[in-house]
């Protein structure tokens, strides 16, 4: 039987789109602990994606339909959410991120700015969004949790990885910035969590995807964390056992963030 580390909490989920996607599993995790869901993701993600049925998996959540880059789209989002729970909201889940310069196809040194400018919106200042409008709205509760998804390229370089390096150290610092602010304010705490490469629909359309998922395997002491695996570390820091962990950019990568070289890859050279 799940052990009970969210029973009577009330959070949002942003962007499970399919059974492959982390936030997917997060949503059951947080079920399955006892947490009451709101599940969301932008209108044409909702018809792409089969969130219906995690949301009859979830105790028919509700499901509200939200442009992270639209602000009165959050409000609309934040002031639905606490009128479904009667209160609060004690977590969210950002995992939120697109880029059209590699669905396209554009190299680094070659990208659309128009695009760019997208991409950032969508995959980094939607946090800043979401959280100034709860902030705005006093939507989360003291000794809240807010978890974003983020990945090492923010650190490192990946060649494929594209603009969404860029993209993903911005996510970071906003986590930073604005965990500085609201855990003065409210006690609320905000995290970002690296995870090792995940073979999710979004993460597949990288080019070069599979040697990513390869390399960092042979890279890392107790191998690549599964999507589930993530899933559990968010409900830990989304729970009370973590009060005090803000602001910290959180490797969930089985080792390979510390590792300099494996024996294994020595062994492949």
């Amino acid at each position: 039987m799940p052990i009970k580390l969210l029973k009577g909490k009330k959070g949002i989920i942003f962007g499970a789109l399919d059974e492959k996607s982390i936030a997917w599993k997060t949503a059951l995790k947080c079920h399955e602990a006892g947490a009451s869901l709101v599940l969301t993701n932008a209108p044409v993600a909702l018809r792409m994606g089969e969130i219906n049925k995690l949301s009859e998996l979830c105790g028919n959540a509700p499901v509200i339909g939200a442009d992270v880059t639209h602000l009165d789209d959050l409000k609309n989002l934040l002031q639905e959410s606490m009128n479904h729970f009667g209160g609060k909201i004690d977590f969210i889940l950002h995992s939120v991120g697109m880029s059209m310069n590699v669905r396209k196809g554009h190299h680094y040194t070659e990208i659309s700015y128009i695009h760019n400018h997208k991409t950032l919106d969508i995959s980094a200042l939607s946090l800043h969004k979401v959280l100034h409008t709860a902030w705005s709205m006093d939507a989360i509760s003291e000794w809240g949790s807010v978890v974003a998804l983020t990945y090492i390229a923010a650190q490192r370089v990946f060649p494929d990885y594209n603009e969404m390096a860029d993209a993903k150290a911005l996510l970071e610092s906003v986590a930073r910035n604005f965990g500085y602010h609201y855990g003065v304010r409210n006690k609320v705490r905000v995290n970002t969590v690296s995870q090792s490469p995940t073979r999710t629909t979004a993460g597949s359309g990288v080019k070069g995807f599979d040697g990513f998922l390869t390399y960092a395997e042979q890279m890392s002491p107790l191998g690549n964390a599964t999507a589930d695996d993530c899933a559990n570390y968010c409900v830990t820091l989304f729970s009370d056992l973590t009060r005090y962990v803000t602001m910290q950019n959180l490797f969930h990568d089985g080792g390979f963030s510390f590792t300099g070289v494996t024996q294994g890859v020595i062994d492949k050279m």
